[in-house]
């Protein structure tokens, strides 16, 4: 909707495209992280969009934050100070982050290329993750001497689990889509020029189950239900109550017969009711 995301819709399924692909996708602005920001806003808002695709224009997912912005104590990332370096982070890439978290729409990361640093938590960040078989993985901050301020460090142990996450941390160590899926990164590895395809078809799928109702129709509906369940409830205690008092005649009609056959010296039959000499 801005300069940094290309949104399209088809149907209930909004696919989000990351779109600077002469810096692969990297996020280096404030007002890069603040399109992000306010296009998932402006989808949350939208009842008629019920899955949301992220993937990247060109040969890249994401690059991550933009290394040369940061060289310059620009953009999003460190500046001079302590204080100053955590504001800049909280006001820019950890608002994306909570974006990401927040919101409602099931969404899937189409990891077309590189996803690098930033890149990689991006996708850590969305419920359902594929990759194209030349997709490249890395949380390489440690090779760049920053931390993943993104919140990455928490993200990517929530999918491939502390141990793990803390090796591709320390190590920044890049692997494939193939080790991706290993690791439990993503959930299938497809080819390049299927992988939109691929991404639709299951978009399509949670669509197709989990549409998104306006809240008013929501509460409307469930006090009819418990109105109907009421009613409901009513009428099978009152059948319950007619059955069970029904049983209990039959029971006593039983026992009184049992027992007057009992006094008489003869048997009783009391499928019939009747009675036999012994």
């Amino acid at each position: 909707m801005g300069a940094f995301l290309d949104v399209e819709r088809r149907g209930r399924i909004a696919i989000l495209r990351m779109n600077k692909p002469e810096t692969m996708n990297a996020i280096g602005t404030h007002e890069d992280c603040e399109d992000i920001c306010s296009t998932l806003q402006t989808l949350a808002d939208d009842r008629s969009v019920s899955c949301i695709i992220l993937t990247g224009n060109g040969k890249a997912f994401s690059a991550g934050g933009n290394l040369k912005s940061m060289q310059q104590r620009q953009g999003i990332g460190v500046l001079d100070q302590p204080d100053s370096t955590r504001a800049n982070y909280r006001r820019g890439v950890q608002r994306v982050a909570r974006a990401l978290l927040d919101i409602e729409i099931p969404a899937i990361a189409a990891v077309n290329g590189h996803a690098v640093g930033l890149g990689c938590d991006l996708a850590c960040l969305c419920d359902i993750r594929i990759a194209a078989k030349s997709a490249l993985f890395a949380c390489s901050f440690i090779k760049v001497g920053i931390v993943p301020g993104d919140g990455g460090a928490w993200a990517l142990q929530q999918v491939v689990g502390y141990a793990k996450a803390a090796e591709l941390f320390f190590t920044g160590d890049r692997f494939d889509a193939d080790t991706a899926k290993e690791l439990g990164l993503v959930s299938r590895v497809v080819e390049d020029d299927k992988l939109l395809d691929e991404a639709l078809a299951i978009a399509e799928r949670i669509g197709a189950l989990v549409p998104r109702v306006d809240a008013e129709k929501v509460a409307a509906m469930a006090i009819e239900a418990r109105q109907y369940l009421g009613q409901h409830a009513r009428f099978f205690v009152r059948e319950m109550r007619i059955k069970a008092y029904a049983q209990l005649l039959e029971s006593y009609k039983s026992v009184q017969l049992t027992s007057l056959a009992s006094a008489f010296g003869v048997t009783t039959d009391l499928s019939t009711g009747s009675c036999r000499g012994s």
